[in-house]
């Protein structure tokens, strides 16, 4: 029973989602988490699926859901959700930095901060299909190096009256560029992933990691990390860690996984919800809510 009452003020309960043209109205879900005591709500993006199918996902099914074709701009949704919201936390889980202009980000993010007081999270990834990056002009080879670059220019941009940036693949002399952001010296930036490249990008310049293993495969993850964590010297207090959960239907069992979460030190832990129509997952998210109610 302690652990129960613990994690519900230590580690925060999300969710996360595919907002697309086919589900509901994200508004509408982005209402009804922060009416249920969710902490955050995370979407995903993907700006286009080459036909060719040519990569494998890391699930290894190479057919994908239809929600990866039909992803809804993750900014355009999560303002959407900020203008009928008041204090959920909203954020991408992950944004595919590798296939954006790092001057049009800094500047949407800034303003999507400004406009939710503060509430958005960064997250961000490498990607993994081939083709997608590609059709952006990317090298999946040196994709990792370009995400780097262009989230330390954005860094700059949110926090310099003049920022200029000089690296290999993002180049420009000073510029002015507002709003700068809310949160200072801005939104938390965390790393989805789970390859070893992933943690140590996580540790070096973000501060937070939240890969998408699920299960066992998280806490062995997790165990890799802190090691890493350990051995580069930086304070693990400095760096959230998060982690996905797919709720089973079973209260008590449900109630012990997220303990188990809370006692590994977690501090974040959001569930996917399907993308279905709006009485399916309003019904889904009122099952999880019961998650949240202390005993």
């Amino acid at each position: 029973m302690l652990a129960l009452t613990r994690w519900r003020f230590a580690m925060k309960y999300g969710l996360s989602f595919f907002p697309t043209d086919f589900t509901i109205r994200f508004d509408e879900l982005a209402r009804a988490a922060e009416a249920r005591g969710f902490e955050s709500l995370l979407v995903a993006e993907h700006t286009h699926i080459p036909a060719s199918r040519l990569t494998v996902p890391p699930s290894g099914q190479r057919d994908l859901l239809p929600q990866y074709l039909h992803t809804l701009d993750p900014f355009v949704a999560l303002t959407a959700a900020a203008a009928v919201t008041k204090t959920l936390k909203l954020g991408t889980g992950v944004c595919l930095v590798i296939e954006r202009d790092p001057i049009i980000t800094a500047k949407e993010i800034a303003s999507l901060d400004l406009l939710s007081d503060g509430r958005f999270i960064f997250g961000v990834g490498a990607g993994w299909n081939v083709e997608e990056m590609a059709n952006h002009g990317t090298d999946f080879k040196t994709r990792r190096r370009l995400m780097r670059e262009r989230i330390e220019a954005m860094k700059a941009i949110w926090t310099q009256d003049a920022p200029a940036y000089h690296g290999t693949f993002v180049n420009f002399d000073p510029i002015w560029c507002y709003p700068k952001p809310v949160q200072k010296p801005y939104p938390p930036i965390i790393m989805g992933g789970q390859a070893p490249a992933a943690m140590r990008a996580a540790i070096a310049w973000c501060d937070g990691w939240m890969p998408t293993s699920r299960g066992d495969a998280f806490f062995a993850k997790l165990a890799e990390f802190r090691q890493l964590l350990t051995q580069s010297g930086r304070d693990p207090k400095s760096l959230s860690i998060g982690a996905y959960y797919e709720p089973s239907g079973n209260l008590d069992q449900d109630r012990r996984a997220l303990d188990k979460f809370a006692e590994a030190g977690v501090d974040r832990v959001s569930s996917w919800v399907p993308p279905e129509s709006r009485d399916q997952v309003l019904a889904k998210v009122d099952e999880w809510a019961r998650l949240l109610v202390r005993r």
